[in-house]
C-alpha cells in the first residue's frame, strides 16, 4: 500500500480539510479546466478550485446533485452524507468520473478499521485503490526521529477502465 506524507495543517473542527490540503488535492489530482465535485465540509476545496482555475458545481452540488458532466476528481469527507450505503455512494462516484478520474476520501486519523472498510466498498463499486496519503502538521525532519502528528488520512481511489469491481 503506497503511503505518502503531506505536511499540512489540521482542519478546523467541523471541516474536512485545511486550506493547504485543498490546494494540494486540486493541484496534484487535476489539470486546468478539469471538473471537481466538492462534497467536503467547509470552503477550503472551493477556494482551491477557484484559485487553480478548475471548474466545479460548487453551489449546486448539495442542492441539485452532481451534474451530468463527468468529473476528474470527487472529494468527500467520510461517512458520505447522501448515500444509503458506502457501496452505493462509490457506485455514484464511479458513474460521475471520467476514466482515470479519482475519488479522494478524507478520514480523521485514528480509526484503523475505517480505511479498510472504505477501500473494500470502493472496490465493490468498481473503483481501484490508488494511494494512501497521511496529512501531518509536523513534517518529518531528515536525520531526526520525530513522531508525526497525523490528523487526516486521505484515500485515493481511481476509475480504472479495467477494474469492474470485486467482492474483496
Amino acid at each position: 500500500m503506497p503511503v505518502t506524507v503531506w505536511p499540512v495543517p489540521a482542519p478546523q473542527p467541523g471541516e474536512s480539510m485545511s486550506n493547504a490540503m485543498g490546494i494540494r488535492l486540486v493541484h496534484n489530482l487535476t489539470h486546468p479546466s478539469d471538473l471537481v465535485v466538492d462534497l467536503a465540509d467547509g470552503p477550503q476545496l472551493a477556494r482551491a478550485i477557484i484559485a487553480a482555475h478548475r471548474r466545479s458545481h460548487l453551489q449546486t452540488v448539495r442542492s441539485t446533485g452532481w451534474g451530468r458532466e463527468a468529473a476528474t476528481l470527487v472529494v468527500t469527507g467520510w461517512p458520505a452524507h447522501d448515500a444509503a450505503s458506502p457501496v452505493e455512494f462509490f457506485v455514484r462516484c464511479r458513474a460521475s468520473l471520467v476514466p482515470g478520474g479519482s475519488v479522494a476520501v478524507l478520514l480523521p486519523h485514528g480509526d484503523i478499521i475505517t480505511p479498510a472498510d472504505v477501500i473494500i466498498a470502493a472496490r465493490q463499486a468498481g473503483l481501484a485503490y490508488l494511494q494512501h496519503i497521511v496529512a501531518a502538521d509536523r513534517p518529518p525532519q531528515r536525520g531526526q526521529h520525530v513522531q508525526l502528528h497525523i490528523h487526516t488520512d486521505v484515500l485515493i481511489m481511481t476509475h480504472s477502465a479495467g477494474n469492474r469491481g470485486t467482492d474483496a
